[in-house]
């Protein structure tokens, strides 16, 4: 896998922190340097983690998958990027989850892991493929925390402007990964 290919990968995990950092910044209405720095740390953060925790899983399980190791890799990539589109259509903005300051305590970790948990999955599928995990883990980490600031500070223009379609692209690119890294894989 090429570093174009991680690039993409990365910036479809980080299409759900993106646009969790837009919902949350037009809740907070003024953003200060600590909002921006909590949201883009943590999300970046956690999308850093948590594709080496899947990685180290489906290395321990590498071995039985191996013969439709890029069937898991497209599936997981699909399921990932078929749920993202799922809820760029749905009528639930995130908003009602979140009260008070969602840049702090419980509501920040809470919001971390849920815009992680594609990430894991990706780990798994990485894992799957035979792809080193510590450069994609840290792109993606960057990545989503550089997401995370802008849509934190530019959350009202952007959520009004876009909304929902920049959480569909993110699953578009993830579906698209998913279908070349199968193709590559029949192909060859």
């Amino acid at each position: 896998m090429n570093f174009l290919e991680v690039f993409w990968i990365a910036v479809g995990l980080s299409m759900d922190a993106f646009a969790v950092s837009i919902a949350c910044s037009v809740l907070l209405c003024h953003v200060s340097f600590r909002h921006i720095f909590r949201l883009g740390f943590h999300f970046g953060l956690f999308q850093a983690v948590m594709p080496v925790i899947g990685w180290i899983a489906g290395r321990s399980v590498s071995e039985y998958i191996s013969a439709w190791d890029h069937w898991v890799a497209f599936g997981l990539l699909s399921v990932i990027g078929l749920k993202a589109l799922k809820e760029s259509f749905s009528d639930d903005d995130g908003e009602n989850s979140v009260k008070g300051d969602p840049t702090k305590g419980l509501s920040l970790i809470l919001l971390s892991v849920a815009t992680s948990i594609d990430a894991l999955a990706v780990g798994v599928s990485l894992a799957a493929v035979n792809v080193s995990i510590f450069q994609p883990a840290l792109l993606i980490g960057i990545i989503t925390a550089c997401f995370s600031v802008v849509g934190t500070v530019y959350g009202c223009r952007i959520g009004a402007r876009f909304g929902k379609k920049v959480e569909a692209a993110g699953g578009i690119i993830l579906i698209i990964i998913g279908f070349k890294i199968l193709l590559e894989h029949l192909l060859s």
